[in-house]
């Protein structure tokens, strides 16, 4: 991930991050006056209308471990197979959702935060939805598994080692993070807390990343033989 952004002062001695919280905070209603409002189409109507369960199919792991590459490859299959899929990419949402947060640890928590929530609309309206973000923090996403209770959220560990996504380094962030121009960046000085539990886990092979076309077949099996696939 990017570095952390600059920090104004905290209000009257209040530490910068508590403070960030509470701005966040005051911008979320707070009522007892709401209630859920259910609709007479469910999601089993929809799933019976796209021959298809919806999940989240959630892959983690460092930058450069080909996130992105493998969540664009999985929409791609999906969708010759006549199946739909979205995709929910950590920069892109930073584009428009997710742009007025920092990386700071509550920004980053806030991200996955709003990124879990939009995953469970998708799979609730029966789609498979895609989500690739280096979340690198356990309990943020352990967060997002929890509001998905029946089984419907895949955690797909992309197990590379920070050597071979530092080589790879298609963005050059590393070569940025090594240099002491970005800050808080993820596996070089902050950390990554590896699953522990994930559905699927893909490991490089011979210090080499399995190619997406390999990497997506993988998760496909799964989703197949989970039955999310068929209606």
């Amino acid at each position: 991930m990017r570095g952390r952004p600059v920090q104004c002062g905290a209000h009257r001695g209040q530490p910068r991050g508590e403070n960030r919280v509470l701005e966040m905070s005051s911008t979320v209603p707070k009522s007892s006056n709401i209630f859920w409002h259910d609709c007479p189409v469910g999601k089993t109507d929809r799933q019976n209308l796209l021959k298809q369960k919806g999940c989240v199919v959630w892959i983690t792991g460092l930058s450069g471990s080909g996130k992105s590459t493998l969540a664009c490859t999985l929409g791609r299959e999906l969708h010759t197979r006549g199946k739909l899929a979205y995709v929910l990419d950590g920069d892109n949402l930073r584009h428009g959702l997710n742009k007025d947060l920092g990386f700071a640890a509550e920004d980053r928590a806030e991200n996955i935060r709003r990124v879990g929530e939009v995953a469970k609309l998708f799979a609730d309206a029966g789609l498979v939805c895609i989500a690739s973000f280096i979340s690198p923090y356990r309990r943020d996403r352990e967060s997002c598994r929890a509001l998905l209770s029946d089984g419907s959220f895949i955690e797909v560990f992309l197990n590379m080692s920070l050597e071979l996504c530092e080589a790879r380094d298609p963005k050059g962030l590393y070569k940025l993070a090594r240099a002491g121009k970005i800050k808080g960046f993820t596996g070089i000085d902050d950390p990554y807390e590896a699953p522990l539990n994930c559905e699927i886990e893909i490991k490089e092979v011979d210090g080499v990343c399995p190619s997406p076309s390999d990497m997506a077949a993988q998760v496909i099996a799964y989703l197949e033989d989970k039955g999310f696939l068929h209606e």
